[in-house]
């Protein structure tokens, strides 16, 4: 195998198989990778800008049966912990979004065994009558499955209920690693890697747009994760011809502060920012057919987040003005809408604000000078 000739693949966005990806992903150098991945950002996103949003993540619900040995967030049906979000919460978070310059809600929970389609769909009616503008970036496939094994109806009539309720895009959560194997040994209570591929497939039908995720460094092989693009980018190429599909893909390190995935199984996270920057380029070469790529702050910090845009990312996510999740499992990283935009010019690029549909938003009068502490 030659790497100029894949190099040339790769630039000409042909679809690069397992094999040929784990081989860039061993044997390339680095600046080289990262060369070729920016060359192709280059031409995918041209206009040369970082985009960056505002948003907040409020969680449903913190009770959950899927028992991930990763997450350190949930608590068990009837624990002391237990909560289900009211309504008053709802509305003291999304008044305060808005006054910080955001208008949409990553809204996510847990596999809530007592929390079925009624709940969900009249919680979105209820706040998008309070709030018409407000977003709504909701739920994800693990939690699609889990209202439809509730309810035996079908991931088709879910997904149309909980959009005609107010859902405005389907995040990409509980991807984890789409391959059954792994997804046994860290996340066996959620759904199998090819039912989370065939909601995004019936969410595109529908015209839903998303996002596409991947949380790695634990138990996985490269092979594994090279699979996972590979199914990624097989579910974007059999979307309809005028739906947008998958608008992002955020890889992501797991986080592995007191979790049963380390304290039991002893998997620490022992990514390197090299590693990191190569996965970032690798998915860009591995996905032509998803626009954005963005770098996980979040997980990784600043300095790699940086790099990462040079090697093509061409997205700095969202300051997220409350994250709960990733947190909860030691992910130490913030930003303030001066520093996020201050990091994305240190960088040497232009920030631009947006909104989940990627679409372009002027930045609030107030922002220039506000610096938002939470």
């Amino acid at each position: 195998m030659n790497l100029s000739n894949l190099y040339e693949k790769a630039l000409k966005f042909e679809f690069l198989d397992q094999e040929e990806g784990i081989f860039l992903f061993e044997h390339a150098p680095l600046t080289e990778l990262m060369y070729v991945a920016d060359t192709l950002r280059k031409i995918q996103v041209p206009h040369g800008k970082v985009t960056w949003q505002i948003d907040r993540n409020v969680n449903t619900t913190n009770v959950c049966i899927a028992n991930c040995k990763f997450c350190n967030f949930y608590r068990i049906p009837g624990h002391a912990d237990a909560y289900i979000t009211d309504i008053d919460t709802y509305k003291k978070k999304i008044e305060e979004t808005i006054r910080w310059g955001g208008y949409q809600l990553l809204l996510q929970g847990g596999h809530h065994p007592d929390l079925g389609l009624s709940f969900y769909t009249t919680l979105f009616r209820q706040l998008k009558e309070l709030y018409p503008t407000l977003k709504l970036h909701t739920l994800g496939p693990p939690e699609v499955a889990h209202i439809a094994k509730l309810e035996k109806m079908s991931h088709h009539d879910v997904l149309l209920a909980l959009k005609t309720a107010g859902m405005d895009s389907l995040p990409g959560a509980g991807a984890e690693i789409l391959v059954d194997r792994v997804r046994r040994l860290i996340s066996k209570g959620k759904c199998g890697s090819q039912e989370w591929l065939d909601i995004m497939h019936e969410a595109h039908k529908l015209r839903i747009t998303s996002s596409a995720t991947m949380m790695f460094g634990h138990v996985e092989t490269l092979q594994e994760r090279m699979e996972h693009l590979i199914r990624i980018r097989e579910v974007q190429s059999r979307k309809p011809e005028d739906a947008k599909g998958f608008l992002a893909f955020i890889p992501w390190t797991f986080q592995d502060v007191d979790t049963l995935l380390t304290r039991i199984r002893g998997v620490h996270n022992l990514t390197t920012p090299d590693e990191y920057i190569r996965m970032i380029a690798i998915s860009r070469i591995m996905l032509p057919n998803v626009k954005n790529i963005q770098a996980s702050w979040l997980t990784v910090g600043k300095k790699t987040a940086q790099l990462c845009l040079h090697a093509g990312a061409n997205d700095f996510g969202s300051i997220m003005l409350e994250e709960n999740v990733v947190s909860a499992a030691g992910a130490p990283h913030r930003f303030t809408a001066k520093g996020i935009q201050e990091a994305i010019r240190e960088a040497g690029f232009e920030p631009q604000l947006r909104n989940q549909q990627y679409e372009w938003r002027d930045l609030p009068s107030f922002m220039e000078e506000q610096v938002i502490n939470y």
